[in-house]
């Protein structure tokens, strides 16, 4: 493998001549903002608090879970899922300047903090919701987000009787049909596609470099993926590490 710095100078040079680029995250983005990801050693599905214990990490985020055992889902969320205090850090930031000066043609996230917004990128396509917004599941009215974390009630309702709910694709949901579609037709007229902070194992994001014909795959994660075989360039460093020696 080439050393760090040469596969860091070809990236750039990749990132110089390009028209169109598009960065596809996972968690690993996060990371450095303090959002724990999920499968690592560290993350979120290796915290143990005794009062989850006895459920597997995928339910308490389900949709089973949220309807069959409400009090559960929310108390869990409101420990896990809160980012009002969270700052984006420099892969955010960087990818928000890429945008500005047009070299940047979108971000696709499965990440749910918002934090590619807060760094100010204006298009996002979150092809598994939000945190940032919440709705009644009855009428759909919509709620500021952070009521999930202020209702001094264990299950938050509407004004009409419904759950309010975010607006984040729970396991056993589909994914947001919109955000879907417009990251599949960015991917296919980008000729630069980043993917950082993802180990790709989750369905049906990790089928999204089908999509991709352009010249220049590049992968930033951790660990392996099984698809760093088909990438131009690949870097097992952090991405901040990274990001914040990009031009």
């Amino acid at each position: 493998m080439e050393s760090f710095e040469s596969r860091l100078q070809h990236f750039q040079q990749i990132l110089d001549d390009a028209k169109s680029v598009v960065f596809f995250g996972g968690a690993g983005v996060s990371t450095d903002s303090g959002i724990p990801d999920f499968r690592s050693k560290d993350g979120l599905y290796n915290q143990h608090d005794v009062q989850f214990d006895q459920y597997p990490p995928e339910y308490l985020l389900s949709h089973s879970c949220l309807y069959d055992q409400p009090k559960v889902f929310f108390e869990y969320y409101r420990q896990k899922m809160d980012c009002r205090e969270i700052e984006p850090n420099i892969t955010h930031k960087k990818l928000a300047e890429m945008e500005a000066s047009g070299k940047l043609s979108c971000v696709i996230t499965q990440n749910i903090d918002g934090l590619h917004q807060k760094a100010g990128s204006k298009k996002v396509y979150e092809v598994h919701g939000t945190t940032q917004r919440v709705y009644c599941d009855r009428c759909r009215k919509e709620y500021p987000y952070d009521i999930l974390f202020t209702s001094p009630e264990a299950i938050p309702h509407c004004k009409c009787g419904g759950m309010l709910r975010p607006d984040v694709t729970l396991y056993e949901e589909s994914l947001p049909e919109e955000a879907w579609e417009n990251a599949i037709l960015a991917i296919a007229k980008a000729d630069v596609f980043i993917i950082g902070g993802t180990s790709l194992r989750v369905y049906p994001a990790n089928t999204l470099t089908r999509y991709f014909r352009g010249p220049h795959l590049i992968i930033i994660n951790r660990d392996s993926t099984d698809q760093d075989h088909d990438a131009e360039i690949v870097f097992h460093e952090g991405l901040g590490e990274i990001f914040s020696q990009i031009k």
